[in-house]
């Protein structure tokens, strides 16, 4: 579904109802109401169609990895050996399953996979590509980023 066809669906309300919930979802739906000029029943029926629709697709705290014991964040390139549908599934089951990998994208180019992995240091990133990556035979090879500073991660989308 194109970006327009998916926008016809959602009225201006909606949306400045979402853009209000991607910065803060515990706003009480008085206070958005009153933000988007709705009462909060309207609020509150609109909320609950676009969980139900799929539209909010969960509501959960954004927690800062390095104030729980997780600050380094690495970045991932895979490259698979053989790219068949049930090697790609077997392979993205893999990457569901693991905690430390908090992104997983199956991408065009010269990689099949990047990954955003957060790991309290380099032991723990190193036992994870024991377990993943060197124990899977189809990983042809693996590059890894690790970065200096997390400058940007926002979660809200530009609607």
């Amino acid at each position: 579904m194109s970006r327009s066809t998916f926008s016809s669906e959602l009225d201006s309300f909606d949306l400045a109802i979402l853009r209000i919930l991607q910065n803060d979802s515990t706003t009480p739906q008085r206070e958005v109401g009153e933000q988007v000029n709705l009462s909060a029943p309207s609020v509150q029926r609109r909320i609950k169609r676009m969980q139900r629709d799929g539209v909010i697709a969960v509501q959960a705290a954004i927690v800062d990895p390095a104030r729980v014991g997780l600050p380094l964040t690495i970045i991932v390139e895979i490259e698979l050996k053989a790219e068949t549908g049930g090697k790609i599934d077997e392979i993205k089951e893999t990457f569901l399953e693991a905690p430390e990998i908090q992104q997983c994208y199956y991408v065009t180019g010269e990689v099949d996979f990047v990954l955003i992995v957060i790991v309290s240091d380099m032991a723990e990133y190193e036992d994870l590509t024991q377990r993943l990556f060197f124990s899977n035979h189809n990983i042809r090879k693996f590059k890894t980023f690790v970065t200096m500073d997390r400058t940007k991660t926002n979660t809200s989308l530009n609607i």
